[in-house]
């Protein structure tokens, strides 16, 4: 495990700290918490990009041609 030092305005520490208070963890558990969440935000943004360009809008469309025009379940409407 590394050690990491950063700098951070008053107000946004005091916020960390009372919202991993109120969480239940340290800011060190809060914190790790937060990095691995935007790091997987990034990765999986990657990631779609990626299997966006193998797409093929011919045949999206092919099969979206094949889909029945039925009426949407009841509560499935677009209101």
């Amino acid at each position: 495990m590394s050690a990491l030092t950063i700098r951070l305005p008053d107000s946004l520490h005091n916020k960390i700290k009372e919202l991993a208070r109120e969480d239940g963890v340290s800011i060190n558990q809060f914190l790790a918490s937060a990095a691995a969440e935007k790091v997987s935000a990034l990765l999986t943004a990657d990631f779609l990009k990626e299997q966006a360009k193998k797409g093929d809008r011919k045949r999206f469309e092919a099969v979206l041609k094949k889909v029945p025009r039925n009426a949407p379940d009841p509560g499935d409407e677009i209101l």
